[in-house]
């Protein structure tokens, strides 16, 4: 069935969303009718292994009883208040999130990109506060980086001349780009007008690569030498996708302020900026807000599922299925380099058909996404198992 409510055809369907909606995607043949665990069904009930995972956001599975639990009860007791208001939801997330992280305080936002946009206004704000007005204002990011849609945050992604600033310039000011895991090239970057690097401990849509052990320790010595702060962005990588709780954990580093979305709200819409008390002080009455950030149904839902990621140790679940699921792939026919850390999986092919293996592997019920034309990303629930991994490998080996 494709819908309680809708007496339509798929086609009808499509036809009426190209009709009515604007499209900035290229959208699978496919109506998802429904998600359980870790397969997504189809209009005709057809499951699909789900190796997407609504790009990284259902970690604990599609329809996870304890999230729907949550939603449910918080629902019939009050969908929305203003955050003039207290809220239960919400302050037990806050506290949940800075003792599991270590980190200080919280303050919710809807997305990952919202997110980041609060980052980067807490940076300089920060450097105004600290070292006088216009002095230090720069944030440096990584070439190939991805950090939203937004008019700052794009201008933070370090793809110039790419579809994501082509036609939106002239970019935000204050934004310098240097070469992932080139500490050099941060160190020279790292002028007296910058007040923080901003960096994803794995770069997600940038192609799956993963930052090494010498890169983060040094950049944290060198924020700490000439005063600036570490910002990492988490939103792809945060609540056990690459083997711990958050990635820096992998390195042995603390950040000054870090992002977190996808995998925290269960499938439901929220983010969250946690941040040491020196450097969330910037941010003190008026300077930022949000009308719906930490919305009482997507905090319960969000508190159940890091709860579910800690209490079934999915985080430890993605560190052995990861590498698992790596080692395997790197025996497929035509591979060129496999990369990632915990189940944030890239596969790079040598010649470019990322897009003609992601449709087959399509046509045979197995889902993920294309980063470019010669790499695939698997992003699955991190509840897979090794049955699953087998089977979606034998899928690609198939296409492929």
């Amino acid at each position: 069935m494709i819908s309680k409510d809708f007496n339509m055809s798929k086609e009808e369907l499509i036809s009426t969303a190209e009709k009515y909606m604007n499209e900035t995607f290229k959208r699978y043949d496919f109506i998802a009718d429904r998600s359980e665990d870790m397969f997504l069904y189809d209009e005709n009930n057809q499951p699909y292994l789900d190796f997407l995972g609504g790009i990284a956001v259902n970690s604990v599975g599609g329809c996870n009883e304890a999230v729907i639990k949550a939603i449910n009860e918080q629902a019939a007791d009050m969908i929305h208040a203003s955050n003039y208001f207290y809220t239960v939801p919400q302050i037990m997330l806050a506290k949940l999130i800075c003792e599991s992280i270590g980190m200080d305080k919280a303050q919710f936002q809807n997305s990952g990109a919202e997110a980041n946009e609060a980052m980067l206004k807490l940076a300089r704000k920060y450097g105004n506060d600290k070292y006088g007005k216009g002095k230090r204002y720069k944030v440096v990011t990584a070439y190939n980086s991805f950090h939203g849609r937004t008019l700052a945050t794009l201008s933070a992604t370090g793809q110039p001349g790419s579809s994501i600033h082509n036609g939106f310039e002239p970019l935000v000011d204050g934004f310098k780009y240097a070469e992932f895991n080139n500490l050099k090239s941060f160190e020279e970057a790292a002028t007296d007008d910058v007040i923080a690097i901003m960096i994803e401990p794995v770069q997600g849509e940038g192609g799956v690569y993963p930052a090494t052990q010498e890169f983060m320790q040094g950049l944290r010595k060198l924020c700490d030498d000439k005063g600036m702060l570490l910002l990492l962005d988490e939103v792809q990588t945060g609540w056990g996708r690459t083997g711990k709780l958050m990635a820096y954990m992998n390195y042995g580093i603390k950040p000054d302020a870090v992002t977190m979305a996808k995998a925290m709200g269960g499938g439901m819409p929220i983010a969250c900026m946690c941040a040491t008390n020196e450097a969330m002080e910037a941010l003190g009455a008026g300077s930022h807000g949000t009308t719906f950030g930490g919305n009482p149904v997507c905090c319960a839902a969000s508190y159940a599922a890091i709860n579910e990621i800690i209490d079934k140790k999915l985080s430890e679940n993605a560190y052995e299925m990861g590498n698992y699921f790596r080692e395997k792939l790197a025996g497929l026919p035509k591979v060129k380099e496999v990369r990632g850390l915990g189940l944030l999986v890239g596969v790079e092919f040598e010649e470019p058909i990322a897009a003609e293996v992601k449709h087959n592997a399509f046509d045979n019920r197995l889902l993920m996404s294309v980063l470019n034309p010669t790499t695939i990303r698997m992003v699955p629930p991190l509840i897979v198992n090794k049955e699953q991994i087998d089977e979606a490998f034998s899928i690609l080996e198939k296409c492929i």
